[in-house]
């Protein structure tokens, strides 16, 4: 069916057109006669229509998106930041997105923006005019000059209404519809089946249960699990009613070369009577019994001695020695939650003043702790990693809640430890298995960047910070990871605001009853096309078979530029000398493949 009939079908919004049909923009109200979509730029909106097939009329609230759009256009001038020019036209607003549609003589492309990245909104008049600036979610900042002061604060307005609506299901993934994707691809490249499948060829001391089927056990897992094959369901569901949540311990990577695991789970649910659960003792015993003989293992708690003791006093806690022997435990506290987010402003903040000294710059730096944050992951991952490879030891990860700095370990050690972690594809499941699925709440925690005004409890960076690491790991170790920076910094947007459904929701369960796999299209599907694929891996990848070991020491961790930086400075000329190096690999290919053999019989020159 043609875009045109597909979207005259769909009636996106109703707009007052003369000619009858739905605006492809969804614009609430424009005259046929000035409307910017019926100029003769008619193939930039052809590709416009490709990208926003939207699905049935969205809501919001009972409320049709028209009704929040209080102003459907006006024209206006775009400043996107150093280095890029003005952009003048008309400005449009949709149910999902903000439009800049240059006029017929222009020669730059229509710029779209969709309005769930728009993180803070300020407005300012003065005279018959209005600035509005949009600071938005990937830390870009734009502003607008729009004509007339009542247009103004109405598209502010809109912008203000639609960028904070909370629904899940009327998002724009849900309306999504690119042209050369199917609904279903890659959502089943990375099951919990599959990395199954890689444990059981290594070790038979492992099961998949389906205990959690239908999501009664722990609300935040997925269905399926990889357990100790000595325990049955019965004592899995009685371990979960120990622990917080119900995040009983489950495996999160099994190292080959020593025999040793990996687990994840939340604090025990100990309390101030110092309770006890025989199903949970006997489940970590099971974990020591099925790696190998005289196996020892330590809980990495990331919370301080103290934490965990007040913990206690309110229902939670931690093992205790004398029930769980053979386990050790070490405390290696993480920041997590405020303090982490307050870091992660302070750090924009810093980077967004183009005024500062030299002296101030570096104290600023300094003072805001980011990178204070980066060195405990990585030095807690590799804690947890040294203890598997160097020490023989299986290692159990928690902190109170086990959905962020537990995952934050758990992933990072693989990384260290595991070569297929490194690669494109090893990568993406690492990310989806030990992220996604396990449960860390993307909903609640990317709900605003850096520029909100609201700083609710519940937001914290976490998944930002390991991408830092990760990065730092790449610096470090350019040769060693298949991806370079801009699978990181695509994961980073997407994260906090995308057009496909990967990240939508906090868990598996809250997935299935909002059915993204089935009506939103897979992040995964979108950066595996072959046009995507050259942006995001490195070039010079060679699969290194060993661990990489990072150094946390303060000359070695850098601040990430190419994220908080790159709005802010004159862009560099990166993405050309990133082609360079793919070509000169390429010819380089092409040069040894067209070399004759020389066999080993013929003299050497």
């Amino acid at each position: 069916m043609p875009a045109t009939q597909s979207l005259k079908k769909r009636k996106i919004v109703s707009a007052s057109c003369d000619s009858g049909t739905s605006c492809p923009a969804g614009v609430a109200s424009c005259p046929a006669s000035s409307c910017p979509f019926r100029s003769p730029r008619s193939p930039r909106l052809k590709l416009l229509e490709s990208a926003l097939l939207l699905g049935p009329r969205p809501t919001a609230g009972g409320m049709e998106f028209s009704e929040l759009i209080r102003t459907g256009r006006a024209q206006a001038e775009l400043l996107r930041g150093p280095g890029a020019p003005p952009l003048r036209g008309t400005l449009c607003v949709t149910g999902h997105h903000l439009l800049l549609s240059p006029g017929p003589q222009a020669t730059s492309d229509l710029w779209l923006l969709l309005l769930r990245s728009v993180d803070s909104i300020e407005k300012r008049v003065a005279g018959d005019s209005g600035t509005i600036t949009l600071r938005c979610k990937d830390l870009r900042v734009l502003q607008l000059d729009i004509e007339g002061v009542e247009a103004t604060l109405d598209i502010a307005r809109s912008i203000e209404a639609l960028s904070s609506l909370e629904s899940v299901i009327t998002s724009f993934p849900f309306f999504y519809r690119p042209k050369g994707l199917r609904l279903g691809d890659a959502w089943h490249f990375h099951p919990p089946e599959h990395y199954y499948k890689r444990v059981a060829r290594e070790t038979n001391a492992w099961r998949l249960s389906e205990v959690n089927e239908d999501f009664s056990v722990c609300p935040s897992y997925p269905r399926a699990v990889i357990v100790p094959r000595a325990v049955d369901d019965d004592a899995l569901a009685r371990s979960a009613r120990f622990r917080q949540g119900g995040r009983f311990p489950v495996l999160s990577y099994h190292h080959a070369p020593s025999g040793t695991v990996l687990l994840r789970s939340s604090q025990p649910l100990t309390g101030p009577q110092k309770r006890r659960c025989a199903e949970d003792e006997e489940l970590l015993r099971a974990v020591l019994a099925g790696a190998r003989p005289g196996a020892r293992g330590f809980i990495v708690d990331t919370r301080s001695a103290q934490a965990a003791k007040q913990a206690r006093m309110t229902g939670g806690g931690t093992e205790a020695k004398a029930a769980y022997p053979g386990w050790k435990r070490l405390h290696r506290p993480m920041e997590r939650g405020r303090p982490l987010q307050e870091s992660f402003v302070r750090l924009v903040e810093a980077c967004g003043d183009l005024e500062q000294s030299m002296d101030r710059w570096l104290s600023r730096l300094e003072g805001c702790r980011w990178l204070a944050h980066v060195k405990e992951a990585l030095s807690t991952a590799c804690l947890a990693a040294q203890g598997m490879e160097r020490e023989g030891a299986c290692i159990l990860v928690h902190g109170a809640e086990g959905t962020d700095s537990t995952l934050l370990v758990t992933s990072l050690a693989q990384l260290i430890l595991d070569p297929l972690s490194r690669t494109m594809t090893g990568f993406q499941e690492l990310v989806e298995r030990e992220w996604i699925q396990a449960g860390h709440p993307f909903q609640l925690r990317c709900a605003h960047s850096a520029f909100s005004h609201a700083r609710p409890k519940h937001e914290a960076p976490t998944f930002l910070l390991f991408l830092d690491c990760v990065w730092q790991l790449g610096r470090q170790f350019p040769l060693s990871l298949e991806f370079g920076e801009g699978l990181l910094l695509a994961l980073f947007e997407h994260a906090y605001a995308s057009p496909f459904g990967t990240f939508l929701c906090n868990s598996e369960k809250e997935r299935c009853l909002c059915e993204v796999r089935t009506r939103t299209h897979s992040l995964w599907s979108g950066l595996n096309q072959p046009k995507e694929q050259r942006k995001l891996r490195n070039p010079l990848y060679v699969l290194n078979p060993l661990a990489i070991w990072p150094s946390v020491e303060p000359q070695s961790l850098r601040l990430w530029q190419g994220l908080f930086l790159r709005w802010t400075r004159p862009p560099e000329p990166s993405e050309a000398a990133w082609e360079k190096v793919w070509q000169i690999v390429t010819d380089k290919e092409k040069t040894e493949g067209s070399q004759p053999t020389v066999s080993a019989s013929e003299p050497q020159p």
